[in-house]
């Protein structure tokens, strides 16, 4: 069936894919009807047929544009913190303030995250990538490989400081959350994001 789907409309996949995204972070994937879809991206029950085939190959599609889209501010993010690094500190101290304020306060961030550790049993491929395969930490893994090479750090494996440096800028922060169900004021998550950079320049700063 994969040959035979329609592109179609940019703009009617996207309002697909986003009444999607909403009615299954609602529902969650067994109780959302494609029906509640359609009317709610105001398509037809047949177009998102002819457009993604199925309810599985619309949530997977759903969700992956959603994390496409995370991804991309993600870079944004890196090139404005981390792009020209003069002190290591101050930089990381700004990239983990903004990473975690996001990770604590964007409410599709943290439905989606709920979303999919709900229904991870059922789609284990998106939360099963080794950490090479995953764009967020493969691309703060070459950040930290390029400060490594400039001399400002010293982390031989940059996968897995950048691994130990995202949970340690945002594992308390989802953890106090509840990933983004409960407000964490700025004067807390300063204090666990300032916390996580004393711990990761102690095991890898010069």
């Amino acid at each position: 069936m994969a040959d035979t789907l329609r592109q179609g409309s940019p703009a009617k996949r996207a309002a697909i894919a986003r009444a999607a995204l909403d009615v299954f972070v609602r529902e969650g994937y067994a109780r959302a009807s494609v029906d509640a879809i359609a009317v709610a991206a105001g398509v037809s029950k047949r177009t998102i047929y002819d457009y993604y085939g199925d309810k599985e190959r619309l949530f997977l599609s759903a969700i992956r544009e959603t994390m496409a889209a995370q991804e991309a501010a993600f870079h944004e993010l890196l090139d404005r913190t981390l792009g020209e690094v003069t002190d290591l500190e101050a930089a990381l101290t700004a990239f983990g303030r903004a990473f975690a304020s996001e990770m604590a306060r964007s409410a599709e961030r943290a439905a989606v995250m709920r979303l999919m550790i709900a229904e991870a049993a059922h789609f284990p491929d998106l939360v099963r990538a080794a950490p090479e395969d995953r764009p967020v930490q493969r691309a703060l893994a070459d950040r930290l490989a390029e400060l490594t090479e400039q001399g400002l750090l010293d982390a031989p494996d940059p996968l897995e400081a950048a691994e130990f440096l995202g949970l340690l800028l945002t594992g308390r922060v989802n953890h106090r959350s509840w990933y983004g169900a409960a407000p964490l004021d700025d004067t807390e998550i300063d204090r666990l994001v300032a916390g996580g950079v004393w711990v990761f320049l102690r095991a890898y700063g010069r």
